[in-house]
């Protein structure tokens, strides 16, 4: 996966925005302010940090090895994913719509409903 990629998958998440507000070597991926994705975009291979359920962390850096604590960030609620091909395309991209979910949840239930897919109401 390459930065490109990654960017319009991380983008395609309803309401998502990307900033830099750490400086020019961190890509910042919010939905309403708060950060569900940071993109170290200069790194080789990249490495993009998520947010994750606790126990589900632990798991995933068990099943891992390119998945480690978050770096820089809390490390029982963030892990860091290397992607160097070792990990699935389809667990990174679980990884990256938990992380969004999560989030997403965390807001008030005003701001919930804006993200809500309405589609399966019908």
């Amino acid at each position: 996966m390459d930065l490109e990629e990654l960017r319009k998958i991380l983008l395609s998440q309803k309401g998502a925005t990307e900033e830099m507000p750490f400086g020019p070597d961190v890509l910042v991926f919010k939905v309403m302010g708060k950060m569900f994705a940071l993109v170290a975009w200069e790194a080789d291979p990249l490495r993009i940090s998520l947010k994750c359920d606790p126990n589900h962390a632990l798991a995933l850096r068990a099943m891992y090895s390119a998945v480690i604590p978050g770096y820089h960030l809390n490390k029982e609620h963030w892990n860091t994913v290397i992607l160097d091909d070792t990990v699935p395309v389809a667990e990174v991209l679980k990884m990256i719509d938990d992380s969004y979910n999560l989030v997403v949840a965390s807001l008030s239930k005003t701001n919930q409903c804006k993200f809500r897919d309405h589609s399966k109401l019908i």
